[in-house]
């Protein structure tokens, strides 16, 4: 049951796939990473669904007994006023409340929960996207369905893993990536850029520019990752969310596992960019 929903609570799997030709964006969780590891550790199918949680946790209160773990950023959570660790398996009660603290770091955390969140399958995914699905955001007193599970013995409890000091994240150069004088790829490579404070599941902007441009294109196909470059100078960078068109130059495309590490990253957090090759 959810008590108070917190900022942006949805639920999240994978995402939807096959579907892109009639529009249908791909959504699923945003760091994927955290949400396999998740996953992973209650021995789900790694396509099960969460809760994936921004910048400010809920309140629920489960009415089953069963078996969660939460991952991603650092907003420390409890249960019945009693902190617990995150990336373990954690056993939970009926009538147990969960609570979270002050976000400490990264944006986006996850919460699992033993043999997935059994909430409406939309066009083969749970995962929440207005208006494919009737809301894009769980709401107060609303509840969700899950499995009682009442004995687990996991093979795995717990994970640990080291903070990078810098986000660096892997680029392949994009189609329109040519139209780049000298200068503008130097300093894609060499720069740091900022996230803007227009951040959200569907894209990301950078505070800093890279010059103006007058290129005409044509309305092309987007993908999560791809960079746009704006007539005014400024970079998007495409989210689970997007559109899967768009008419603006894709002069990069953002890695998988380097889009999971900018899901982490919120409005005035820094990052860098490195230059990858195409791999045959």
């Amino acid at each position: 049951t959810i008590v108070q929903p917190g900022f942006f609570t949805s639920v999240q799997d994978m995402g939807r796939f096959g579907l892109r030709h009639f529009g249908v964006p791909v959504s699923g969780c945003m760091d994927r990473d955290s949400a396999r590891k998740a996953n992973l550790l209650l021995e789900n199918d790694p396509a099960d669904a969460l809760l994936e949680i921004t910048m400010t946790g809920p309140e629920l209160v489960f009415q089953v007994a069963t078996y969660i773990t939460i991952t991603g950023a650092n907003l420390p959570p409890a249960i019945n006023a009693v902190d617990i660790p995150m990336n373990t398996v954690v056993k939970v009660e009926e009538g147990d409340r969960l609570q979270f603290g002050k976000l400490q770091s990264g944006i986006r955390v996850y919460l699992g929960v033993k043999g997935g969140i059994q909430s409406e399958e939309i066009l083969n995914s749970r995962s929440f996207y207005k208006p494919i699905t009737a809301q894009n955001r769980l709401k107060k007193g609303q509840e969700l369905p899950c499995a009682a599970w009442p004995d687990f013995d996991p093979k795995l409890t717990s994970f640990q893993f080291e903070k990078e000091s810098m986000t660096e994240l892997l680029a392949f150069p994009g189609p329109e990536y040519s139209m780049l004088k000298a200068e503008q790829a130097a300093q894609l490579w060499n720069s740091e850029f900022t996230v803007a404070k227009e951040n959200n599941r569907m894209a990301y902007q950078i505070e800093e520019k890279i010059g103006a441009h007058s290129k005409a294109t044509l309305t092309s196909a987007t993908l999560p990752g791809s960079v746009q470059y704006t007539p005014a100078g400024k970079l998007i960078i495409l989210m689970r969310d997007a559109q899967t068109t768009g008419g603006y130059p894709r002069i990069l495309q953002i890695r998988e596992k380097s889009l999971n590490k900018l899901a982490q990253l919120k409005t005035g957090d820094r990052f860098r960019l490195k230059k990858q090759e195409y791999e045959i």
